[in-house]
């Protein structure tokens, strides 16, 4: 105990409501404030399409992940599930992209946060630095600031990743509450007051924008699956890790659906598509009280306020996520072993949390952020087939193995994962398919690099022993030959 690492299990602090929160932080980030506009544009008022079909495409690949984490209650997510199911190969394709995934999520949410931070601020105090080093500055600190914070205690990471939570959704609903009075059907369709909504008026832009509009709007469903990740840190994680899983998934689409339905049947979609990033914000000013908060707009205020808390809470989650995918690969021996050490005072997978962070820190500052979110969308619908394909594939190597939760009408819903995630993965552009194909190959030469100095060990063991054992056999030979 006096090594600042050991490798027992971390401690199972966190209940079915801190589960259930670290899934909704996760997908109600910054995705529903910045992508409702960006949806309206290209769909029009079939932007409500959008997140029905996407909350449903997400739905199969959520089936999966609940058998399989009731079936092998690991941390790591769906690498844990894959390193139980598939070849070592890969598994350590399925860590290697999730782990990234969760770090690139992780820049983007801090570099959210900056923007949205700075916003706020700026209704009550122009004074505040803004300039694009000052941008990257706020982010880091964000970073920082969390991962200390899951470093000395996973209990405390939670229990703050379910306040900031809570709070969130208060004002979602809020805006909500004072949203749906104001709701028009004319303005909904972009028609003359009185007049007959048609199927043609719903698809404005048309039918086909429908499913460009989801891809780009897909992200803001991933976020369930980091509950999986934090399994063995859970009560009763056969029971509670699908219950969440279907909880946070069923609470987002919820009100994913009531924020667009309110913001599009306020304000209009074009005038939405015009505001892109700030649509929800322009949708509060439209039909919040007109009062003033300490001199600002109290539907500005509202909205930025909880964009505010959106990306904290997001930017937790997935700290708390990627720690646990390196801390599982360390812990099978697919990254430095070291890596899947649990700290001796903290409890904490405290290595794993270090490395994790620094990448992240990393990708704040340098990396072009467009093309790291659409690599990690990529990487998110390729881990997600892989799910699917584990659960046929576990279902047909065990199928006597215990599983509190099955997914209903199997085998149905995990080929309908596969096929749907992998239309929407066709729609991202052929560059990020590029840029995947790179890590993957620096993935590969570290995952060979570590196979070879493990063989080298082994081999230096083995040699070690041949030679300490020679000398004795040598020496028993000589007495036998003496006594004769």
């Amino acid at each position: 105990m006096g090594s600042e690492q050991d490798t027992r299990s971390p401690a199972a602090s966190l209940g079915l409501l801190d589960a259930t929160m670290v899934g909704i932080g996760a997908m109600i980030g910054a995705g529903i404030f910045v992508l409702t506009g960006l949806a309206a544009r290209i769909a029009g008022p079939a932007a409500l399409l959008v997140f029905v079909l996407n909350g449903g495409v997400t739905l199969f690949t959520a089936l999966s992940y609940a058998e399989l984490a009731s079936a092998i209650p690991k941390n790591g997510g769906g690498y844990a599930y894959i390193r139980e199911t598939f070849s070592a190969p890969i598994a350590f394709v399925m860590g290697w992209t999730r782990w990234f995934t969760y770090m690139a999520a992780g820049a983007l949410y801090a570099l959210g946060f900056s923007s949205n931070f700075i916003e706020f601020i700026h209704l009550y105090w122009g004074g505040l630095p803004a300039g694009p080093i000052w941008q990257v500055g706020y982010a880091l600190l964000a970073v920082v600031s969390f991962v200390m914070l899951n470093a000395l205690s996973t209990e405390a990471s939670g229990g703050a990743e379910t306040l900031v939570t809570l709070v969130k959704i208060g004002i979602l609903i809020v805006f909500i509450f004072f949203g749906i009075s104001a709701v028009s059907s004319a303005t909904f369709f972009g028609i003359d007051p009185g007049a007959a909504p048609t199927v043609s008026d719903f698809f404005s832009k048309g039918a086909t924008k429908v499913l460009p509009a989801m891809g780009l709007t897909f992200i803001a469903f991933q976020g369930y699956d980091l509950i999986a990740t934090v399994t063995e840190e859970v009560e009763n994680p056969k029971k509670n890790i699908p219950r969440a899983i279907f909880i946070s998934l069923g609470v987002t689409v919820l009100i994913y659906l009531l924020v667009v339905g309110v913001a599009v049947g306020t304000l209009g979609a074009p005038r939405l598509g015009s505001a892109k990033e700030k649509a929800v914000v322009e949708a509060a000013i439209s039909f919040m009280p007109d009062v003033a908060f300490f001199g600002a707009s109290i539907g500005a205020a509202l909205i930025a306020f909880g964009a505010v808390f959106s990306t904290i809470s997001a930017l937790n989650a997935v700290v708390i996520g990627s720690s646990r995918v390196a801390y599982a690969m360390g812990r099978e021996g697919q990254l430095p072993e070291r890596l899947g050490n649990i700290h001796h005072k903290y409890g904490t997978p405290y290595s794993a949390l270090m490395a994790s962070a620094a990448i992240m820190l990393v990708a704040t500052i340098v990396a072009p952020i467009s093309l790291v979110g659409n690599l990690a969308s990529l990487f998110s619908l390729l881990g997600f087939i892989v799910v699917n394909l584990a659960v046929i594939k576990l279902r047909r190597d065990q199928p006597n193995l215990n599983r509190p939760f099955e997914i209903p009408f199997y085998p149905a819903p995990p080929i309908l994962g596969c096929v749907l995630n992998l239309v929407l993965a066709i729609f991202i552009s052929w560059v990020t398919w590029a840029v995947a194909v790179g890590w993957l190959l620096v993935g590969a030469v570290i995952y060979v690099g570590l196979n070879s100095e493990r063989t080298r060990t082994v081999l230096s063991n083995t040699q070690s022993t041949d030679a300490e054992t020679t000398p004795i056999e040598d020496s028993t030979m000589s007495e036998t030959v003496e006594e004769d």
